[in-house]
């Protein structure tokens, strides 16, 4: 037996017959033939552009290897055991040979990394430029739905309908320009707007211009005007108008929504929205005690500012229940400062119609009277008719409407129409609500008696 570390010195000389049942003596495989080295050039490959080596002979085929075997039979190559007759070699099963590399698994993962992290180079390289800026910004895309068209009922299609017929207004007078709105009365040419609006289109040199919703415009004339309501109509050379409709103020409620259309601060078209805040709001406006308006007025939260002066306030279904007119300011407030703090006022629609109505077919305009004047310093419940007579004028006028009534200076007016005044002004603005000819209920005081009375109204001329 040799070495198992040892290779084979030559031939073994024959050794004597075995003995029948002796183990076999163990032979060493051969080595296995070097393998190729992978990194050398093929021997049928030339040197690139070099002429072909001399051919040479060819080598005999090598004999196969016969190992020497305990019973002198033939030994297939690679196989270390004697064998006794020759016999079929047994199928040989292909050599297992090692990958240098990584396993499967680890393959698969870095080829998804490389193809993940190819994609992200791939699309950030195509977005960014060289400043690191996308070339594209890609931000969503909002998909039209085609709804174009707005409701009739909406804002945006009330809008649509009044627009065209709100005008811009101004005037250059002595004492310099001013701004306002309007809206058309009638398709020929009349359009209602404030008296402060239009104060000094009178005035010798002054030019009123009214200014259209498509951009066009006219010279305009002054048909009649009213401090005492705050009311003007003008009249511009043009027909094909389209008027607006003048709704039922009496109707509004409060909480009602409306519709503030004009141009304040010169910004034609503008549209806020609000509510009907209160009804019967007393306000009086104005910039002296001669040119006081006294309006029995709509509140409405909608954004009135300077400038909205004489544009329709709207309800829903677009007709029209106020002319705007007035905004409050705080108190200490500069007036020409202010604007909009959701206090805004417009003349009821009713009262409108009919000053203008007057003012179209008279080009004046009346109001109703009781006949009394009233002591501004009195402060208590109610109202106190004056006891004495101021600047020439008698308490109670000598067989006026109060005076008839049985009212006397000094009494003390508690309410009309069952609703409690507090106020002069507030007594006022409600008798300047109703017409020549109404009949009022007056709660009044005469010392410690109390009575109701009915006073027919009568009419003074306005300024």
């Amino acid at each position: 037996m040799t070495h198992p570390e040892q290779p084979f010195a030559g031939h073994t000389p024959p050794a004597p017959a075995p003995e029948p049942f002796a183990a076999p003596t163990p032979v060493r495989f051969a080595a296995p033939p070097a393998p190729p080295n992978p990194f050398a050039a093929p021997s049928h490959v030339t040197a690139p552009y070099g002429p072909p080596p001399p051919s040479a002979p060819a080598a005999p085929a090598p004999e196969p290897e016969h190992m020497p075997s305990l019973d002198g039979g033939a030994r297939w190559p690679g196989d270390g055991w004697d064998h006794g007759a020759p016999t079929p070699p047994p199928p040989s099963k292909p050599a297992r040979t090692r990958r240098n590399g990584l396993p499967l698994g680890w393959v698969v993962l870095l080829m998804v990394i490389a193809l993940v992290a190819g994609a992200t180079g791939g699309v950030v390289s195509s977005q960014l430029l060289g400043d690191g800026r996308l070339a594209d910004a890609g931000l969503p895309v909002t998909v039209s739905t085609g709804a174009g068209d707005r409701a009739p009922e909406s804002v945006a299609g009330i809008a649509a309908v009044v627009l065209p017929s709100v005008v811009s207004i101004q005037v250059v007078g002595p004492n310099g320009t001013s701004t306002g709105s309007g809206f058309v009365l009638r398709q020929d040419g009349y359009v209602l707007t404030n008296h402060h609006v239009v104060a000094d289109a009178t005035a010798a040199g002054a030019t009123t211009v009214v200014l259209f919703g498509d951009g066009t415009e006219e010279p305009a004339t002054i048909v009649g005007q009213t401090a005492d309501y705050d009311i003007a109509v003008l009249k511009v050379e043009r027909t094909g108008l389209v008027p607006l409709a003048l709704g039922d103020s009496d109707l509004a409620v409060v909480g009602d929504p409306v519709i503030a259309v004009g141009a304040p601060l010169g910004l034609e078209g503008t549209v806020t929205t609000g509510i009907v805040s209160a009804l019967n709001r007393p306000v009086s406006a104005g910039g002296s005690d001669t040119d006081t308006a006294f309006i029995n007025a709509i509140q409405t939260d909608a954004a009135i500012n300077p400038g909205n002066s004489g544009g329709p306030l709207v309800n829903a279904a677009g007709e029209v229940i106020g002319v705007n007119s007035a905004i409050a300011q705080p108190p200490g407030s500069f007036s020409g400062a202010s604007g909009s703090i959701g206090l805004g006022f417009a003349i009821p629609s009713n009262q409108a119609r009919r000053t203008a109505e007057q003012l179209i077919e008279t080009g004046t305009a009346t109001y109703p009277i009781i006949g009394v004047l009233l002591d501004q310093r009195y402060v208590g419940e109610g109202v106190q008719v004056a006891a004495d007579a101021q600047g020439g004028t008698a308490p109670v006028t000598p067989r006026g409407p109060a005076d008839k009534a049985g009212i006397r200076s000094g009494d003390v007016i508690l309410a009309i129409d069952g609703r409690p005044v507090t106020d002069p002004d507030e007594l006022i603005v409600a008798i300047r609500a109703k017409t020549p000819g109404d009949t009022v209920v007056l709660r009044v005081r005469t010392g410690d008696d109390e009575r109701d009375v009915r006073v027919v109204l009568d009419e003074s001329s306005g300024s």
